[in-house]
């Protein structure tokens, strides 16, 4: 790993960009103030050295909201990636290893998914869950279930036919066994890839539904929300709305960059073809 890092500099680049915005994330608390706190004489105004990017209409420091933000925003984005691969993942190979009725079934039922807008969808699951962070990542979870479902179900159905599935079948290992101790594994890389550009559209997704006052409720901080308060005082105060316009797209590129790197490194037909 770390001599691909010195190899791809795209790589290296989007690994420190990802990490360090994580880290902002991690330590809110300690670099930031109290994102919540509302100083009512220090209302609307801009970047300043007490206040590096100002404050909002209510006096909060924007600076500290936005690193909250990227918490909210993180949680929220990676459970719902995580439960879409668990949930996704498990039917795609799972379909592709017991094929027959079980395979159309499953492949039938994400089809109707993906018949669904993803917006509309997520609005239509948080409408039955009620506005919240977790439900907001339900929603976007039950969007994302059938990508990794089919993502993984093509080169499942390659990795069954090969002589080490075959030799499992033969000695009696279980099905389960055989699914998630020798398919899984050899699916690393298309997951991790798949993973980094999933987060970078839930990111953007999650913020979406924020905007609309579906995500995060008041008071916990969030990008999404920010964005929608500040479009409100855009020709008094258009610092919020800028700065967490710049955090969401900075956030969502730095995973989609990785995604890419990621995916540039690890494919061998990509890392081999000439100009790559």
């Amino acid at each position: 790993m770390i001599n691909a890092l010195r190899k791809d500099k795209l790589l290296l680049f989007a690994v420190i960009f990802v990490s360090a915005q994580v880290l902002l994330a991690v330590f809110a608390p300690i670099i930031g103030r109290d994102p919540i706190e509302q100083v009512i004489m220090a209302r609307m105004k801009g970047p300043s050295i007490e206040y590096l990017l100002g404050t909002d209409q209510l006096g909060r420091d924007i600076l500290a909201r936005i690193l909250f933000g990227y918490r909210t925003s993180l949680m929220t984005c990676g459970l719902a990636v995580l439960l879409a691969l668990i949930v996704g993942g498990s039917l795609g190979m799972l379909a592709a290893y017991y094929r027959g009725w079980f395979d159309r079934i499953v492949m039938r039922f994400m089809d109707v998914l993906f018949a669904f807008p993803i917006i509309l969808l997520a609005i239509g699951i948080i409408a039955v869950l009620g506005p919240h962070s977790l439900s907001a990542s339900v929603a976007i979870a039950v969007v994302y279930v059938p990508i990794f479902a089919r993502l993984l179900r093509g080169p499942s159905l390659v990795i069954c036919e090969s002589e080490y599935v075959r030799g499992a079948r033969a000695i009696g290992a279980s099905d389960l066994r055989i699914v998630f101790i020798h398919l899984l594994p050899n699916l690393a890389s298309v997951i991790l890839v798949q993973a980094s550009l999933l987060l970078s559209a839930a990111i953007l997704v999650e913020a979406s539904l924020s905007f609309l006052g579906l995500g995060a409720q008041p008071p916990t901080p969030s990008l999404g929300q920010m964005l929608s308060e500040g479009r409100n005082f855009l020709l008094l105060n258009p610092w919020p709305a800028i700065f967490s316009g710049f955090a969401i797209l900075f956030l969502s590129l730095g995973f989609n960059l990785l995604g890419d790197a990621l995916r540039d490194s690890l494919d061998p037909r990509l890392r081999d073809s000439p100009g790559v």
